[in-house]
């Protein structure tokens, strides 16, 4: 079974950065797609951004041209730059990664806090 642990999370003033950090307890399973969502408290979870095995991106049109997501696909390992936050963004940041699919994640991590404050 792979586990994910997320790092970096805290709190930040409006306008500043954070660079999230999710990594794989093994490399060996092969992973199509490596994401970021979010849950705000009160909130249904979102997609924030996800980039694929051949390094395609896509983002959240909340997130565009502020967050960058990245990845080393040798050390299964991801990380979401994020800059210009807002007090939007705060919320419990979670990694996952699936084998397959683009509609289902098939590893999960237990999150990190991000907090920004206005």
């Amino acid at each position: 079974q792979v586990r994910l642990a997320e790092s970096g999370g805290g709190l930040v003033q409006t306008g500043g950065s954070l660079r999230l950090s999710c990594a794989a307890s093994e490399n060996r399973v092969s992973i199509y797609i490596r994401a970021w969502f979010r849950q705000a408290p009160g909130k249904e979870r979102e997609m924030v951004a996800l980039i694929t095995s051949g390094g395609i991106t896509r983002y959240a049109d909340f997130v565009k041209g502020r967050f960058t997501i990245s990845q080393d696909t040798a050390e299964n390992t991801m990380w979401l730059q994020m800059d210009r936050l807002e007090p939007e963004d705060t919320a419990i940041y979670f990694c996952a990664m699936s084998s397959f699919s683009l509609e289902k994640y098939d590893y999960w991590g237990q999150g990190t806090q991000v907090t920004v404050s206005s």
